[in-house]
């Protein structure tokens, strides 16, 4: 495998973030290792909160939820997928599938050896998270999901994905501070998109979060498509709390409804609609996100 590590100086004084940089080293699926980048903050013997990020994003993502949940006395660990942030990236196209992915996620949890967990999972972090939960449900407490599911390539996808997709795919550069930016009410500052662009020097760097979304199995005969039929058909017998938090006010949102049709854990639990907000609603409503989080797992 080509790897790159982003240099640290490409880190630094970044807007709103100052957490410590944390590293662990995970099998690569290919008889070698990677270095993935993490947060942890807060008291070591802490309730464990884990944060997964999305699509076009990085840990920065948390920025603004991560104080608050460690005021409230969580330890709070978020990695940077395989490709995005402070980890090693691959050069090659051919190195990302969504099985690793899902391997190099399981990897460092389960490396870190943690239990208990209570897991918030925005997009991709639902799409690697839910995968992670129904194979391994004893590490999991509680689980909140926003804007993401656990794609099999059976429902329906939104023609806007597979139009923005083609986009992206013709397009030589892949804007991942803009992207995040046409995805929020507000407008970001120009640091906060440089922040979101600083964990990619030039693009070949970009080569994990390019390939997202043509490894999403979008189609039944996708390579991961069997495999997360599978795990969803396990998630129908999840009784733990699962608690949805979804905005509605993008092109091609699909709400919550797979989920609070075909999970037990969800029912009775306090959901809630963003309507007023686009996709990336941490940067929007991050600190209600956070306290809704922090009031669902202490109750």
């Amino acid at each position: 495998m080509d790897v790159r590590r982003t240099p640290d100086r490409y880190f630094r004084d970044l807007q709103d973030y100052a957490f410590d940089p944390h590293y662990a080293l995970i099998p690569d699926g290919a008889g070698g290792t990677l270095r993935i980048h993490y947060v942890d903050e807060g008291v070591t013997s802490a309730p464990i909160l884990l944060l997964l990020h999305g699509q076009g994003q990085w840990v920065y993502m948390f920025r603004h939820m991560i104080p608050i949940c460690v005021r409230a006395g969580f330890r709070v660990i978020a990695p940077d997928y395989i490709g995005f942030g402070r980890s090693d990236k691959l050069v090659n196209q051919q190195d990302y599938t969504f099985q690793r992915h899902v391997d190099w996620v399981t990897s460092f949890v389960t490396g870190l050896e943690l239990g208990d967990v209570t897991a918030y999972m925005f997009d991709w972090g639902a799409f690697f998270g839910l995968r992670l939960a129904s194979e391994h449900p004893a590490l999991f407490n509680n689980i909140i999901v926003s804007n993401g599911r656990l794609p099999t390539g059976d429902e329906p996808q939104s023609q806007w994905f597979l139009d923005w997709r083609a986009r992206m795919r013709a397009s030589d550069t892949f804007p991942m501070g803009e992207l995040v930016n046409t995805g929020t009410r507000r407008s970001l500052s120009d640091t906060e998109i440089a922040a979101y662009e600083a964990p990619y020097p030039e693009e070949s760097y970009k080569t994990g979060p390019r390939q997202c979304p043509e490894i999403l199995p979008v189609t039944p005969d996708n390579a991961a498509s069997d495999v997360n039929r599978a795990a969803w058909a396990r998630l129908a017998a999840w009784d733990r709390p699962m608690l949805t938090l979804f905005s509605t006010g993008f092109p091609g949102a699909q709400g919550p409804h797979l989920l609070l049709d075909h999970i037990p854990g969800c029912a009775g639990q306090p959901h809630h609609i963003y309507d007023d907000l686009s996709f990336y609603l941490t940067e929007d409503a991050g600190a209600d996100i956070a306290e809704r989080i922090v009031a669902f797992a202490q109750s």
